[in-house]
């Protein structure tokens, strides 16, 4: 596997608060990285870092070997990264079908005039966007009606329709903010099928998720931060036996008292 995600010595602070302070890890191709920890860890803000929506205050991020560090957001998602929020960013009042469309507007070659006067090129395009979006909305398991907006669908039904977006705008790197966050059991084994899918394309998967059932079975590699620091990473197996972990997610230890192992429940 080759690396496509490099981040080394990273670090973001907001005054004298350092929400990410020498972070490293990489992701490779083909690859799912889980990044956890309490709330406050500093997670979210590495992935604004990684993505271009903060301006890191140290460290690079290297995307197939160059620095994209402190790059715009869109030029950032022109080199091949993508992401989903936990709070959806989807259009309410745009179509299930238009939602995954506006994902494709980077890669069609359009301009302002062939939008104006429908050109050629500008049916060409918007025929291939209509196309590639079934592709990812089928490929992603939706089964709904397309032409309904956004705002009709449930949480859960809103949540692939996002990650078919983000699949369309041809990404590399799908960086993954708590995917599983307000889902049901059912639609929870959906997504772990999901991602295991985008994986087998060849993406590097990244995500954020606070269900250590669903990190521990779909995770290949885990990087885990506390304080905006990383304190440890492996395997699921190393990390749900690591001491500094268990301290951060469960309190000072008490040999005393036996304490549920991380990931049961």
């Amino acid at each position: 596997m080759s690396a496509m995600l490099e981040v080394t010595d990273l670090k973001m602070a907001f005054g004298g608060v350092k929400a990410v302070d020498g972070l490293t890890f990489s992701a490779n191709a083909g690859e799912i990285i889980a990044v956890i920890g309490p709330n406050g860890a500093g997670k979210t803000s590495a992935f604004n870092c990684i993505t271009g929506f903060y301006k890191p205050t140290g460290g690079t991020v290297k995307l197939k070997g160059e620095d994209i560090a402190g790059r715009r957001p869109a030029d950032i998602a022109h080199a091949g990264v993508t992401r989903t929020f936990q709070n959806l960013r989807l259009f309410n009042d745009m179509s299930v079908l238009d939602n995954v469309r506006a994902g494709m507007h980077l890669y069609g070659g359009q301009n302002f005039l062939d939008a104006i006067f429908h050109t050629p090129r500008y049916k060409r395009s918007e025929a291939m966007y209509t196309e590639e979006a079934h592709y990812w909305l089928d490929f992603v398991g939706y089964r709904g009606n397309r032409g309904v907006p956004i705002r009709n669908l449930s949480y859960g039904q809103q949540k692939p329709v996002e990650i078919s977006r983000a699949l369309a705008r041809k990404a590399d790197l799908l960086l993954l903010d708590e995917p599983a966050a307000g889902l049901n059991h059912s639609e929870k084994q959906s997504l772990l099928d999901l991602v295991r899918r985008i994986r087998d394309l060849g993406t590097a998967v990244v995500l954020i998720e606070h269900d250590m059932g669903l990190v521990m079975e779909v995770s290949e590699r885990i990087v885990v931060m506390n304080f905006g620091k990383e304190i440890a990473e492996g395997t699921p197996a190393e990390v749900k036996a690591d001491p500094a972990v268990i301290e951060a997610y469960l309190g000072q230890d008490d040999e005393d008292e036996e304490e549920p192992a991380l990931g049961d429940a």
